[in-house]
């Protein structure tokens, strides 16, 4: 069952006036308030000036006129298409388009064997990558973890590499640096064939966390995203800032603040070069005020990604945001309820690209191979609301009826059988649905038990390394591969 690619935009918490008021209330913010940067950025700031800005030394201030917001933001277009390595993995990001996927920079794993965490490998990477390969419902494979035990100096090309070997699905990841972003796109190019074919069918992307909430400019990321925009490279511009601790304690208030960092980020990238393709990437997020840590899985996060989606329509632009981020420490029932409902929420939103929806816990800090299994029938559940019900002469099945009639029985009818397949979601066997003596005889299995064994089975399977020998030898003569 094909559940990517469907249209959401059926869950709205903002009114049309709201949303305006916000957009309204993110545009004075520039025009009074303005934006801060860190050192480092006077091209940038120029290249602002030279547009109508206006810039404040002393107090290190730039003040974007609503005008020079409104014209660049027009410019950025109304869809972007990612590619995959296939035509089957090509991701058409525009309207309310929903397409859901991994995410995050995890620091560890919940081992497959012992279940126990421990710091996350390079190989983790690309085991996980292999995993997501092989699971239909989860559209993207976005670096969900950070290799620990490689050298910085090795770490972008290394972990675009393994992704890359790992999967054929479109794959996005942040760099450190331009240097790092140049290695990437070098190997990138040498995977695609060339760098033309790269950017007429662009197959990775870079996340550009370039603002540092509240309202300031982060002098690598912004570099970083204006590399990849004068090249070509489809860039995230990610924004996360946390009610309570980085933006106002209200979600309106956190939604405009982060409204006003998205418009300024548009326009920086817009008059780097025209056109140029890129995603929304509003993250709003609480701060849990009892420890000052992130509180990944509110509802009210939930919420304010599906707004998202609503303040990045209105500007015409296609949004990345998130789901599925929990606070469980482990595949179990609060992971479950908090990432369903995120999850739902986005989907049902219509959001374009949605990032954390397989397998995040502990509020980002690790993954689970066993949750990446349990979250792709989340997400293919969450999808197959989109597709609503069909309403026609076959699906009524009066015909059916007539012919079977009153205490009759459908098992063996024929219109039975034509739609057993289609018309209800059938996922990856981890939901259990025998009765108790199966049940009971099978192990009396939870979820996550379920869920590993059907990860160790899939990765037991041949791998399908997708980098061809010859391009892969290339790359490893000329790069310090370390999978």
């Amino acid at each position: 069952m094909n559940l990517k690619g469907l249209s959401g935009g059926l869950y709205t918490p903002l009114t049309a006036d709201q949303i305006e008021t916000i957009h309204e209330a993110s545009l004075k913010i520039l025009e009074s308030t303005g934006i801060t940067y860190e050192s480092g950025l006077d091209e940038t700031i120029g290249l602002l000036e030279d547009a109508g800005a206006t810039h404040d030394r002393d107090r290190a201030r730039v003040i974007l006129p609503r005008q020079l917001v409104t014209e660049r933001a027009a410019m950025a277009p109304e869809q972007v298409i990612l590619h995959g390595r296939d035509d089957k993995n090509k991701l058409d990001l525009g309207e309310h388009r929903v397409h859901l996927g991994t995410g995050g920079a995890a620091i560890n794993v919940l081992d497959l064997d012992s279940g126990e965490a421990r710091p996350s490998t390079l190989n983790d990477l690309y085991q996980l990558g292999r995993l997501v390969d092989a699971l239909d419902h989860i559209h993207f494979f976005l670096r969900p973890c950070i290799p620990t035990d490689i050298p910085e100096t090795a770490y972008d090309v290394n972990v675009f590499y393994a992704c890359l070997k790992a999967t054929a699905k479109h794959v996005m990841a942040g760099v450190n640096d331009e240097k790092g972003f140049h290695d990437v796109l070098d190997l990138a190019s040498m995977v695609a064939g060339s760098l033309e074919q790269l950017t007429a069918r662009p197959f990775i992307s870079i996340i550009t966390s370039f603002s540092i909430s509240p309202l300031k400019l982060c002098t690598q990321s912004t570099r970083i995203m204006q590399e990849c925009i004068r090249h070509q490279i489809p860039v995230a511009l990610s924004s996360a800032p946390m009610a309570g601790s980085t933006s106002p304690m209200t979600m309106a208030g956190t939604l405009a603040q982060l409204h006003a960092e998205q418009l300024a980020g548009i326009a920086i990238c817009q008059l780097t070069r025209p056109e140029a393709p890129l995603l929304y990437g509003g993250i709003p997020g609480m701060a849990n005020m009892r420890t000052m840590g992130y509180l990944g899985g509110a509802v009210e996060c939930g919420m304010m990604n599906a707004a998202i989606h609503q303040l990045a329509h209105h500007i015409g632009v296609p949004n990345y945001n998130s789901s599925g981020l929990t606070d469980a420490k482990l595949p179990d029932a609060q992971a479950g309820w908090e990432k369903a409902v995120t999850t739902l929420l986005a989907a049902l939103g219509g959001s374009n690209y949605v990032h954390h929806a397989a397998g995040m816990l502990e509020s980002m800090l690790t993954v689970a191979y066993e949750q990446f299994v349990i979250d792709d029938e989340i997400i293919g559940m969450c999808c197959k609301t989109l597709k609503g019900i069909t309403v026609d002469a076959e699906h009524l099945a009066l015909e059916v009826i007539e012919a079977t009639g009153p205490g009759g029985n459908f098992m063996v009818a024929p219109h039975t059988m034509a739609h057993l397949h289609a018309e209800y979601f059938r996922g990856n066997s981890v939901t259990d649905q025998k009765g108790r003596d199966k049940w009971a005889a099978d192990g009396a299995l939870d979820a996550r038990e379920r869920g590993r064994r059907i990860a160790r089975k899939l990765l037991s399977e041949e791998e399908k390394p997708h980098i061809d020998p010859d391009t892969d030898k290339a790359i490893r003569a000329k790069y310090d591969i370390l999978l």
